[in-house]
């Protein structure tokens, strides 16, 4: 039951009102004077403080005063009769919930504390939940030691509390909505909203609804005005994921918010204004997008106040270990298995690191989640493991075809040749994939495929 303090240096008042509000399932407690509900205070946690306003020595406004230094969360409401109205709102200024005239309905009193104590149990709830998921993104679920990885921690604790537009670089899988997250988090937003949209998901027309909103009848089947996501993360963060893959009409657009910071609805002509923090991901190099015409060079350089570029996981082996450990921990306590995994084996082990990772952290993650459901021993071992991890180890160049008398021109072709196959194999014939393997651009693996006659 919630703890309600009443104040009132009335003789019998304290007392009449805390039968009311016994009445209604809440734990009164009563004092005469600002000094005795101070006592109170000390010794109490309540809920909230029902005070009088005018009372001798301490009056009600000096002990909202020390209430608010004391335990500033609490909810004060102040009742005064009539004559007393202006120090009533002289207490709401100074951060009272309310007041209340004296004489006053029973209904009426109950009906504001309910209220008062509701509103601030939803705060408390919100800090809560804002602390957790805070604390979840301090770098917390971003794992690794490796140089790479805290070059990355010092980009984001530097840009974080900065109003700056920042550009996150990374092939796909390796965690860069989780890097907008943590910058977004760790800067002075982060009680604001945090809104997220994938420019590759939706095709131009609906993609501009989806940024501007739209007003009502703006084309078939605009029922009713929306906002967009851009009215959504006014105060807070907006994340453009996949922004290398937005169409040249929309980028024109985008610029014209980055510069004017207001914009008008489709099918309106209402200027929005709008503040928000722009964070943008791409898993293309818009240097080269820029270059080839594809991306407007002034939108870049808007973006791209700071980079933060996440390395792939081949380039950051060492960070393996940490990933199998903090991914096996997870998912051993979703399952709640009987007995919990103790970790991996040397062989499967070594898979991890010989295998190169085309998908990154997401791959390795989703490897060790299905590990944990199929392991029925206490490691995991490389028969749990994803066949094509597996195969990764067992699959030989067989260069045993080159002949003895070739060349060196004529070997390092062959040699090559065969690599490139095997890394399309492993990637099931997808060269994105094949050339993340090979460690090498798209458009070159598709060069070497044309040249061995391999498409």
């Amino acid at each position: 039951m919630e703890k309600i303090l009443i104040v009132d240096d009335e003789k019998n008042y304290p007392t009449i009102l805390g039968e009311v509000l016994r009445e209604e399932g809440y734990t009164p407690l009563t004092a005469s004077s600002g000094l005795m509900a101070l006592e109170i205070l000390n010794d109490e946690c309540v809920d909230l403080v029902l005070s009088d306003v005018t009372m001798p020595g301490m009056d009600g406004i000096e002990l909202l005063e020390r209430i608010k230094e004391i335990t500033p969360g609490t909810p004060v409401i102040v009742m005064t009769a009539y004559g007393s109205v202006e120090k009533a709102v002289e207490a709401m200024h100074k951060g009272a919930y309310t007041y209340i005239l004296k004489p006053f309905e029973n209904d009426t009193l109950v009906a504001h504390i309910a209220k008062a104590i509701s509103i601030q149990k939803i705060v408390q709830e919100n800090c809560a939940l804002r602390d957790a998921v805070s604390s979840a993104y301090s770098f917390g679920k971003i794992i690794g030691k490796s140089k790479p990885m805290q070059n990355l921690y010092n980009i984001i604790k530097k840009a974080a509390p900065t109003r700056a537009n920042i550009l996150i670089q990374g092939e796909s899988g390796t965690g860069k909505e989780l890097v907008a997250k943590s910058i977004h988090y760790n800067s002075a937003r982060k009680g604001k909203p945090l809104i997220a949209v994938n420019s590759s998901a939706f095709a131009e027309s609906l993609l501009e609804s989806e940024l501007f909103g739209h007003e009502k009848g703006a084309f078939t089947g605009a029922a009713a005005m929306r906002k967009g996501r851009f009215e959504l993360a006014d105060q807070g963060t907006l994340f453009l994921d996949e922004i290398g893959e937005l169409p040249m009409g929309i980028q024109v657009k985008l610029l014209r918010v980055l510069q004017e910071r207001t914009f008008e609805r489709v099918g309106g002509s209402t200027p929005i204004v709008v503040d928000f923090r722009l964070i943008a991901a791409t898993n293309k190099n818009l240097e080269e997008e820029v270059e080839k015409g594809r991306f407007r060079e002034d939108l870049f350089y808007r973006l791209n106040v700071v980079k933060a570029v996440i390395p792939p996981l081949r380039e950051r082996q060492e960070d393996i270990p940490l990933l199998i450990n903090h991914f096996i921990q997870r998912y051993t306590n979703e399952q709640k298995t009987d007995s919990p995994l103790k970790g991996i084996t040397p062989e499967a082990a070594q898979l991890f690191f010989d295998y190169p990772w085309p998908g990154n952290v997401r791959e390795l993650e989703n490897a060790i989640e299905r590990a944990v459901i199929f392991c029925s021993n206490e490691e995991i071992t490389p028969e749990d493991l994803p066949a094509k991890m597996r195969q990764a180890m067992s699959v030989p160049l067989q260069l045993d075809g080159i002949p003895e008398n070739a060349g060196l021109t004529e070997t390092l072709a062959a040699v090559e040749k065969r690599m490139i196959q095997r890394a399309m194999m492993l990637a099931d014939n997808v060269q994105t994939k094949a050339a993340k393997i090979l460690g090498i651009g798209k458009s070159g693996l598709n060069q070497k495929l044309k040249k061995y006659g391999l498409i």
